[in-house]
C-alpha cells in the first residue's frame, strides 16, 4: 500500500513551480493577444424605421369602429408582450409552452453546453497537475546488471507528480478561450430567441384558431339558410312560381358552400395539432378552452423602439454579433499557431522496490525541470492558408451581421405600416 509523500519529499516540486512561476509571469506579462479585437459594428444612422414618419396614432381615430392604436416611440416592448391582447386563456396557453416545449428546453441545454465548454477553455491558463504511479516487473541481464546470472527478477514501483504549463505569450489561448465565449453568448441569444419564437407562434396559431372556428360556425349557418332557400326554392317550382333553373342555381350555390366547410375543418384541426405540438403533448393530449376572438382586445399602445437600440433587444442581431465577436476570436487563435509556443515543464517522484518505501528516504531524489519551444518553419502552408480561412470567415460573419440588421429593419418597417395602414 502506497504511503503518504512526506512534506520534505514535495520540496523539489514547491522550488520547481515557484520557478516555473517567476518564469512565467514576466513573459506573460508581456505577452499579447495577435489579432483583431471585436469591437461590435454601428447600428444604421437613422431615425426612424420607415421612409415616412408614422402618425402618432392609426387612422381608427377618425372613424367610429374602434379605438386608434396609438405609436409610442422610444419605448421598449414588454417581456410579456402577448399580455396585451388582456385574454387570460392566451396568456395561459404561452406559459404553458415556455415550461413544456421540448424546443426552450432543448435551446436551455445547448446554452448549458456551451457555457460549460467556454469555463473548459478557461483551465488552459492554469498549469497542469498530474499524478501518476506504477509497477514494473523486470528482469536485468548479467551485462546489463554487472552481476552474474543477471539481477532480478524484482519488482520496481515508482510515483510522480508532473506539472505542465504552456506560456500564453501571443494570446492564442485567450483568443481561444474568447471564441468559446462568443459561442456561449450565440447560444445565449438562440434561446431568448426560442422564447419570443415560440410565444410569437402559440399567439398566432391561436389566433387562427379562434379565426377559424368562427369561419366554420358562420359557413355552417350559411349553408343551413341555403338548404332553407332550396326548399323554398323546390315548393315553388313544384307551385310553378319558379323555374327548374332557378331551382338548380340556389343547389349548386348550396353545394359549393357546402364544399368549403371540409377544408376549413381540415385547417381547424391542423392548427389544433400544431397548438398541441407548442404547448408540449401531442394532439390526443390537447385540451384547451375554446378562445374568442370578441374576448382578444389589440393593445392601444404600441411600443417603438429607437433604431440605435434594436441591435441590443433583437435576438436574432445579437446571436449574429456573437458569431461576428467568435470570428474574430479565430483570426487570432489561427495567428497564434503560427509564432512560438513555449511549455515549461517539472516533475518530482519516487521510485522504490516496495510500494510501502516510495517517498521514503533515499527514494525520493527524482526530480525533473524543462523548458521547450516550437517554432513551425513548415507545414505546407496549412497554417497560413488556415490564418486566410480564419479571416474570410471574419469578413463572412461581418456581412451576415450587416443583412440580419438590415433584414431586422425591414421586419419592423412592415409591421409597423401594417399597423398604419390595415387600420
Amino acid at each position: 500500500m502506497l504511503r503518504q509523500p512526506a512534506l520534505p519529499a514535495l520540496r523539489p516540486l514547491a522550488r520547481s513551480l515557484q520557478f516555473l512561476a517567476l518564469t512565467a509571469l514576466p513573459l506573460w506579462l508581456a505577452g499579447c493577444a495577435v489579432g483583431p479585437d471585436y469591437r461590435r459594428p454601428d447600428a444604421p444612422a437613422v431615425e426612424r424605421f420607415t421612409h415616412d414618419a408614422l402618425p402618432a396614432a392609426t387612422a381608427m381615430a377618425d372613424t367610429a369602429d374602434g379605438d386608434a392604436q396609438r405609436f409610442l416611440a422610444g419605448r421598449d416592448v414588454p417581456e410579456r408582450w402577448w399580455a396585451t391582447f388582456g385574454n387570460a386563456e392566451l396568456d395561459r396557453r404561452v406559459q404553458q409552452a415556455l415550461a413544456h416545449s421540448p424546443t426552450i428546453a432543448s435551446a436551455q441545454a445547448a446554452l448549458r453546453q456551451a457555457q460549460e465548454n467556454a469555463r473548459a477553455a478557461g483551465g488552459a491558463l492554469f498549469p497542469s497537475v498530474d499524478a501518476s504511479a506504477g509497477a514494473t516487473r523486470e528482469k536485468q541481464s548479467a551485462a546489463a546488471s554487472g552481476v552474474p546470472g543477471g539481477a532480478g527478477p524484482f519488482t520496481l514501483y515508482n510515483a510522480s507528480v508532473n506539472v505542465g504549463y504552456t506560456l500564453d505569450l501571443f494570446g492564442g489561448v485567450r483568443r481561444g478561450i474568447e471564441a468559446q465565449q462568443a459561442q456561449a453568448d450565440y447560444q445565449q441569444a438562440q434561446r431568448d430567441s426560442t422564447y419570443l419564437t415560440l410565444a410569437g407562434n402559440v399567439v398566432t396559431a391561436s389566433l387562427q384558431e379562434a379565426s377559424l372556428r368562427e369561419q366554420v360556425r358562420a359557413t355552417a349557418q350559411i349553408v343551413d339558410w341555403q338548404r332553407k332557400t332550396l326548399d323554398i326554392a323546390e315548393q315553388q317550382q313544384k307551385i310553378g312560381a319558379r323555374s327548374l333553373s332557378d331551382t338548380l342555381a340556389v343547389r349548386a350555390q348550396l353545394a359549393a358552400t357546402e364544399a368549403t366547410l371540409p377544408p376549413l375543418r381540415a385547417q381547424l384541426a391542423a392548427v389544433r395539432n400544431r397548438l398541441a405540438t407548442y404547448l408540449g403533448s401531442t394532439p390526443a393530449q390537447f385540451d384547451a378552452a375554446p378562445l374568442a376572438l370578441d374576448d382578444v382586445r389589440l393593445p392601444q399602445d404600441i411600443p417603438v423602439s429607437l433604431p440605435s437600440q434594436l441591435v441590443d433587444q433583437r435576438p436574432d442581431i445579437r446571436a449574429a454579433s456573437a458569431l461576428l465577436h467568435a470570428a474574430s476570436a479565430q483570426v487570432g487563435v489561427a495567428t497564434a499557431n503560427m509564432l512560438p509556443q513555449v511549455t515549461l515543464s517539472g516533475s518530482v517522484g519516487s521510485q522504490a522496490l516496495s510500494g510501502g518505501d516510495l517517498f521514503s528516504a533515499g527514494t525520493r531524489g527524482a526530480w525533473s525541470l524543462g523548458l521547450g519551444l516550437t517554432q513551425p518553419l513548415f507545414h505546407g502552408g496549412e497554417l497560413l492558408h488556415r490564418k486566410r480561412a480564419a479571416q474570410a470567415g471574419l469578413d463572412k460573419a461581418d456581412a451576415d451581421w450587416q443583412q440580419t440588421v438590415l433584414t431586422a429593419f425591414q421586419n419592423v418597417a412592415d409591421a409597423l405600416q401594417a399597423l398604419e395602414f390595415d387600420a
